[in-house]
Order: C-alpha cells, then structure tokens, then sequence
C-alpha cells in the first residue's frame, strides 16, 4: 500500500509539472504568434497597424488566431519576454491598451522608437556582434551580411549571457560575427538603438554590412574558435 501511495503522489506531481509545461507552451505559442502578426502579418489578417507599429489588443483578441486568449495572457507574456520583445502602452487619446514588436519588421514601421548611434558618443560601441549559423558562413565571409527581407540587420552588443546583454541574438547560433561600427559610421552607415537594447541598421544602400567591417568572427559551437576572415 505504501508503494502504491508514493506512485500515486509521483503521478500527481508529473500531472503539475505537465500542467505547468502546457502554460509556458501556450504562452510561447502566443508570443511567436504575436512576433508575427507584429512584425510582418497584421495586413493579411486584416489588422490595421499605425505607422508607429501599434495594434490595439482589443483588436488582436478580437481575431479567430487570437480568441482563445485574453488581455492577462498578452499582459503575462510581454511582461516574462527574456528578449523584451514587445511594448504595451495605452493609447495617448483613449487610453485603449496597445502593443508592438520592438523590433525585427519586414513591415515598414516609420516611427519606431530608435536612438540614432553617433560617431564618438558614449552610447557607440567600439563593435557589435551579429549571431549566424555556420551554414551561412561561406556567404556571409564573401558578401557580407545582409537585412534579408527585414528593415534592419540585428547587433547584439556583446555574446549572450554577458553582463547587460539582454538580447540580439538567437540562443541557438554557433556563428559569432563582430562588426567595427566606428567604421561603418564613417562610410555613412547607420545604426539605431531599439528600446529594447538591441543594436539596429539598415546596411548600406543594398542592405548589406561588408566583410570589411568584420573585425573577427568566432564558432560558438561546440568550443569557441576563432575564424579565418578572408
């Protein structure tokens, strides 16, 4: 009978821990969800974004993607996001809540909240860092790095688990690529501070950072080595 008791306690725990997972995969589902619709699909859901990049949460919640969730379960996940990857702010007029991706738009977002970087202020990093994978190294060390189908390369400004380094970077990539952002600047390359620590530029008029802003590039995995450049 004791055995039987502790199975049964055994069961009920994994029956917590089960019920536990099921929130935190509810919740990442809604947060990749939310990264979408915020950062490239609000028009063919037919959700009407401002040009600063807010939606209104009643109207997100509103949606069929969406219904099964309510204003605490977006509350709760942009409040837990590690990456800080969405605002909330009530609207300036109506006081209606709305949110935004902080960064990461294949939309354009005309007014997002970015700090342009200058040449020799304290906030302008000697070098920033950008996370790849090493599949893509061949091309990134011939033709550079290039914003894609996005409107900004994304720079972390150190590896991830430094002090301070919030974000930037997938915790999955095995490439480390460093760039001299001094350097950029003076070839009139820009590079914008998101509100939420992430380093941010457009690239050069094709969307690209040239190898000769690299500075080194690094393998994370599974031991950091240093890469040729050239």
């Amino acid at each position: 009978m004791d055995r039987g008791g502790r199975r049964g306690r055994g069961r009920g725990g994994k029956r917590g821990a089960r019920g536990h997972h099921r929130e935190e995969d509810r919740d990442t589902h809604l947060s990749k969800s939310m990264s979408y619709v915020l950062r490239h699909g609000a028009t063919q859901l037919g959700l009407q974004m401002g040009t600063d990049g807010f939606l209104f949460v009643e109207d997100l919640l509103a949606h069929p993607q969406f219904h099964v969730y309510k204003c605490e379960d977006i509350e709760r996940v942009v409040a837990t996001n590690d990456k800080q990857r969405f605002k909330l702010r009530s609207h300036p007029e109506d006081g209606r809540l709305q949110i935004r991706a902080n960064q990461g738009h294949s939309v354009q977002v005309m007014d997002l909240e970015l700090k342009p970087v200058l040449a020799g202020s304290p906030d302008c990093p000697a070098e920033a860092v950008h996370g790849s994978y090493l599949r893509n190294w061949p091309s990134i060390q011939h033709q550079g790095l290039s914003r894609m189908n996005r409107t900004h390369i994304h720079l972390a400004c150190g590896l991830p688990g430094e002090d301070g380094v919030i974000s930037g970077m997938r915790k999955n990539c095995d490439l480390a690529v460093f760039i001299d952002v001094p350097g950029a600047l003076t070839d009139g390359i820009e590079f914008f501070w998101s509100e939420n620590g992430v380093l941010l530029t457009a690239g050069d008029a094709e969307g690209k950072l040239l190898p000769k802003y690299f500075t080194r590039a690094l393998r994370l995995k599974p031991t950091r080595s240093i890469l040729p450049l050239q």
